[in-house]
């Protein structure tokens, strides 16, 4: 386990990267797991073999009053301007070419404070 914290920075995010892989369709919800941090993002294509898929971030506005905390409140909305990601599933997984890892059927954003 220790490897793989080293790989996701947070046992939250690293919870996430070892949950089952989920079967996505278009418009389903997603959360794009770095370091520390969380970004929520749309589905809006999937490859014919359901091996490829593309997102694109979804705009995510803080709506708690708690600052530099732990606990975040976001409101989502989708983004149709934001670049197109591409993701494949791996063994271990949904990743985006960029080396992220992709958690479907859920959106989050977290910032770290810590960084």
């Amino acid at each position: 386990m220790a490897v793989g914290l080293r790989a996701y920075g947070s046992l939250t995010n690293l919870s996430m990267a070892e949950s089952k892989p989920t079967v996505p369709k278009v418009g389903d919800g997603a959360t794009l797991l770095s370091w520390t941090d969380r970004f929520p993002a749309t589905v809006v294509w999937v490859s014919p073999s359901g091996k490829t898929i593309h997102l694109q971030e979804d705009n995510a506005v803080r709506k708690d009053n708690y600052g530099m905390s732990e606990v975040q409140q976001y409101e989502f909305s989708p983004n149709p301007e934001a670049p197109i990601q591409v993701a494949r599933l791996t063994k271990k997984g949904w990743k985006v070419l960029k080396g992220k890892q992709v958690l479907i059927g859920h959106r989050s954003r977290y910032y770290d404070y810590s960084f």
